[in-house]
């Protein structure tokens, strides 16, 4: 008798977006209200702003054209530093000089899935930029990253100066604009269920539990 495989959350997610951090905390406490279930998350990419170029755009300057000015963007982040201090996250949005392009953050996240260690990869690059205002286009900031997450770093260094995965990043990001994704964090659950935002742990723990009781029986459906 085959066991019963792990209730999947696919979570469509972008390094640079605060809410993303939030929906990831809340999504740690939603599991810990159901240790009963064996769930397997995976997070896969999206960018919030593709045009930004390779080598970032100055954070002043993309608050302004995003948000028009710095009275509105300060509104704005004012309320998600706010809602990141509920769930122990100390937004250093001052610390930011830099607004990158997430697309080798998101090759590093593939990467690391490999070496299971994805969540740990994901949680490092939210803190890195939210935290401690890191350079997320530089080389030497992801391969340390890998290293401290216990990647082969040597081989992360080496695979940022090619453009392996470049490619199939992309089509994951095309394929989630495609798919109707047009914000993030975006939790799918077990294939079939889709949380848009970062709702409340309790949300998220409902569908958790609602996605297992209602899951398929292989073997019932064999036997039937």
């Amino acid at each position: 008798m085959n066991a019963t495989p792990p209730l999947t959350v696919d979570v469509v997610s972008d390094v640079m977006c605060p809410w993303c951090f939030i929906g990831k905390r809340r999504l740690e406490t939603a599991l810990r209200s159901v240790p009963q279930l064996n769930v397997d998350v995976r997070w896969h990419p999206f960018q919030l702003d593709a045009t930004l170029p390779k080598s970032g755009k100055d954070r002043q300057q993309y608050l302004d054209d995003k948000f028009g000015g710095k009275e509105n963007a300060d509104a704005v982040y004012s309320r998600i530093k706010e809602t990141g201090a509920e769930e122990g996250i100390n937004f250093a949005f001052d610390k930011i000089k830099l607004s990158p392009n997430t697309l080798d953050s998101h090759r590093l996240i593939l990467w690391s899935r490999s070496d299971n260690v994805q969540s740990d990869v994901v949680e490092r690059l939210f803190k890195a930029y939210f935290l401690d205002g890191e350079d997320l286009t530089k080389a030497a900031t992801l391969v340390r990253i890998s290293e401290e997450a216990g990647m082969q770093s040597d081989l992360v260094e080496q695979l940022l100066e090619t453009e392996t995965d470049l490619d199939k990043t992309e089509a994951q990001i095309t394929r989630a604009s495609e798919s109707g994704i047009s914000g993030v964090p975006c939790f799918i659950i077990d294939g079939r269920f889709v949380l848009a935002g970062a709702e409340k742990p309790e949300t998220i723990a409902a569908a958790l539990q609602h996605a297992e009781e209602t899951r398929t029986d292989p073997e019932a459906e064999q036997s039937g």
